[in-house]
């Protein structure tokens, strides 16, 4: 579709922007490319998504910068707002998602990363949120979800300074899980999604609504969301599966729970 490509394979769906002469940045009919692949997805089949982009340069090199320059203050309100409506459609999509990043994650690059569950990148990658160096804010929820995931002190040393960072320090300070070569990226990514799909498709989209509504309130609050969709688990048909082989005599033991979707 348009500038977003979407396949599945089995449990697992992938979904690459592919604006490679651009970088894969981000202008609005990308953003509205990728709102319709998301709309698309079939949450009763797929059950984890790796977002990367196309080409080894690039995962997203950041919003387009020639789209924004004309920009008056309303517009620009609202070219940060429909960012932020995709983004938060793909943070809040029910089954986990997995940013593969290849190449530059700049700005709305870094930001999309970040909506995702869980990210890896190649050795090359070079992540970052440069805006002020243009005279703008990180407007795509950078300014939000790298505090979250860094810490307030380093979140605020690099916005403040606009400076990019490589693959082993994004490591190092928590923003990515692992760091693969370039053309292990994908295959790891793939590997990690389909050891996620194997699991109870169930248990696996409340324990991510646990884990991001949690995360909004008090422990208190928190303890009481985890309650409601631990109890959620019994009596679904995953949960008798998982138990049952667990408590299964030796020989009747199978190594993968044939687990069934929602």
């Amino acid at each position: 579709m348009g500038f977003v490509d979407y396949e599945v394979d089995g449990a697992v769906a992938t979904i690459t922007i592919n604006r490679p002469k651009a970088l894969n940045a981000l202008n609005s009919q990308v953003l509205d490319d990728l709102n319709a692949v998301l709309d698309g997805v079939d949450i009763n089949t797929v059950r984890c998504v790796i977002l990367t982009g196309a080409g080894e340069k690039s995962f997203v090199a950041g919003a387009d910068i020639g789209e924004m320059s004309t920009l008056t203050k309303a517009e620009g309100e609202a070219f940060g707002k429909k960012g932020n409506d995709v983004f938060r459609k793909l943070e809040t999509l029910p089954v986990p998602t997995i940013a593969a990043v290849n190449g530059f994650a700049l700005g709305g690059g870094c930001e999309i990363s970040m909506s995702c569950d869980i990210r890896i990148c190649s050795d090359n990658a070079l992540f970052g949120q440069p805006e002020v160096g243009l005279g703008i804010t990180p407007g795509f929820g950078g300014t939000q979800r790298l505090a979250r995931i860094v810490g307030v002190g380093i979140a605020k040393q690099l916005i403040y300074t606009a400076r990019n960072i490589k693959a082993d320090e994004a490591y190092r300070i928590g923003l990515v899980n692992a760091v693969y070569p370039q053309e292990e990226l994908l295959p790891a990514a793939k590997k990690m999604a389909e050891t996620i799909a194997k699991n109870a498709p169930i248990a696996v989209r409340n324990c991510k609504k646990a884990i991001n509504d949690g995360l909004q309130v008090n422990i208190d609050d928190a303890l009481v969301i985890e309650e409601k969709l631990f109890g959620d688990c019994f009596e679904t048909e995953d949960q008798k599966a998982g138990m049952g082989n667990f408590l299964a005599p030796k020989e009747q033991k199978v190594k993968v729970v044939p687990f069934k979707n929602c």
